[in-house]
């Protein structure tokens, strides 16, 4: 990837960030809100200069591998992307509150990595790729 440039910084960074909905409920199992949230996310991120490499919404988290100026922490940068996206969501299907019983879509922590010289971009982008394939076993009981 090439160099970026920002008014007072050139930088090339990248992190590799996942976050679950509260309680890892399986929000996105129904692709009308899984798409959504992805647009979403994309809109959030090109708004705010975030540009994203790869991304997938699973149906119990999400897995962002992004880039952004070091002039923004990733906390902040989860932090903007996690809250403007629940606020439209829930404005958007209000059925997702009442699946959850705090009123919040996200847990409040996240992961994060750095993409470097061991965890290369190509290492995560083929992790992030093949996970869609993944059967996902049950995270939680079913009612």
């Amino acid at each position: 990837m090439a160099l970026k440039r920002a008014s007072h910084a050139v930088y090339d960074t990248s992190y590799h960030l996942v976050w679950c909905p509260k309680y890892r409920k399986k929000l996105f199992e129904e692709q009308e809100v899984r798409s959504r949230a992805e647009q979403l996310i994309r809109e959030i991120c090109q708004e705010y200069g975030f540009e994203i490499e790869e991304m997938e919404v699973a149906e119990d988290h999400v897995h962002l591998l992004v880039s952004f100026p070091p002039k923004r922490s990733i906390g902040e940068v989860v932090r903007i992307i996690k809250s403007v996206s629940a606020r439209e969501l829930f404005r958007e299907f209000p059925r997702l509150k009442k699946r959850l019983w705090a009123g919040q879509l996200w847990e409040d922590g996240y992961f994060a990595r750095t993409v470097g010289d061991r965890m290369t971009r190509q290492i995560i982008e083929k992790y992030i790729k093949s996970h869609r394939d993944l059967e996902q076993g049950p995270a939680q009981l079913s009612f």
